[in-house]
């Protein structure tokens, strides 16, 4: 199998990528298995009624987790190092929304003496309406 790695050299300030996926109730499932989180906010049918959504919401987090696959297979790409990842939360999540992730270089900087370079890059989360419901930026080492 022939993997192409990131390469710091040829990736731009302006460079973008994207990537999308709709949420279904297995990824809720899934999620709240790996996380530990049954809050009933996103597993409670009649629990989530009585709350300002009247329907169960994702945890806000699937949101950032669908930003590494753009980072690690897209911008920069395999090789990548998520280092830190800045996300606020602006708008619920629901089962079957599409979300999709748009990624941009920032900057691009080095650090000891150019053994570790690093790229920001601003990382936004829209669902299928095209509103914003998680805004970020990712700290990554190519």
């Amino acid at each position: 199998m022939d993997i192409k790695l990131a390469n710091w050299d040829i990736i731009q300030v302006g460079d973008k990528a994207s990537h999308g996926k709709t949420i279904t109730e297995t990824d809720l499932v899934l999620f709240a298995g790996i996380s530990g989180d049954f809050n009933p906010m996103h597993m409670n049918i009649e629990y989530a009624k009585t709350t300002p959504f009247k329907k169960r919401i994702v945890h806000g987090v699937v949101s950032v987790s669908l930003i590494a696959g753009v980072l690690g297979m897209k911008l920069p790409g395999p090789g990548t190092v998520h280092v830190s990842q800045k996300a606020d939360f602006k708008k619920p999540v629901f089962i079957n929304d599409t979300l999709t992730v748009e990624a941009e270089v920032l900057e691009k900087f080095m650090k000891k003496e150019g053994k570790l370079k690093f790229i920001r890059i601003q990382t936004n989360v829209f669902n299928q309406h095209h509103e914003l419901v998680t805004e970020g930026e990712a700290l990554v080492i190519v």
